[in-house]
């Protein structure tokens, strides 16, 4: 068998990339300024979609340390407290690798019914640590809006990380 060339060497570690790259890319989406009254403060977090969906079907690729650098990427883009969303992501991706049996078990419908119970229990979490950190209760309607339309959204963004997906699985 000969040996990988560089480029060969390159292009696996770049596939081997494609789930964090993805999620990045995802974070900076969310980042976008879109002509939208009011949507800045309930823009859906993309990137704790990629979390979810990676931990799921990927886990070997978007580990708890991607999770981690996201999060803080997130926190610092955000400007969010540091370590907020560094925190909540380790616990998405440990919910969706932890229950990914379960998941890859199901159809689509259970997976999206598991992403709900993350971005729940996600938006609840980064509500009570802001507010803590804050030192006064934020106004949680923000919040409660951003999880709905997270998870009306998450079928779209699964979606396209699926046929990421199916594009790095052809490859292998």
């Amino acid at each position: 068998m000969r040996p990988a060339g560089l480029t060969q060497r390159l292009d696996i570690a770049a596939r081997h990339l494609l789930p964090v790259l993805f999620t990045l890319f995802l974070l900076l989406v969310s980042l976008l300024p879109l002509k939208l009254p009011g949507l800045a403060g309930i823009m859906p977090p993309l990137a704790l979609m990629g979390v979810f969906y990676w931990g799921v079907y990927r886990p070997d690729l978007l580990n708890g340390l991607s999770a981690f650098v996201i999060g803080i990427a997130q926190d610092l883009l955000f400007g969010l407290p540091i370590g907020v969303s560094a925190l909540v992501m380790l616990l998405v991706h440990g919910f969706a690798q932890t229950r990914r049996r379960s998941f890859l078990s199901h159809g689509f419908l259970v997976v999206w019914v598991g992403f709900a119970l993350a971005a729940a229990g996600a938006s609840l979490l980064t509500w009570i640590l802001v507010s803590v950190l804050a030192g006064t209760a934020t106004n949680p309607n923000p919040a409660f809006t951003q999880f709905v339309l997270t998870v009306l959204t998450y079928p779209l963004f699964a979606r396209l990380m699926g046929l990421a997906h199916q594009t790095l699985l052809k490859e292998e």
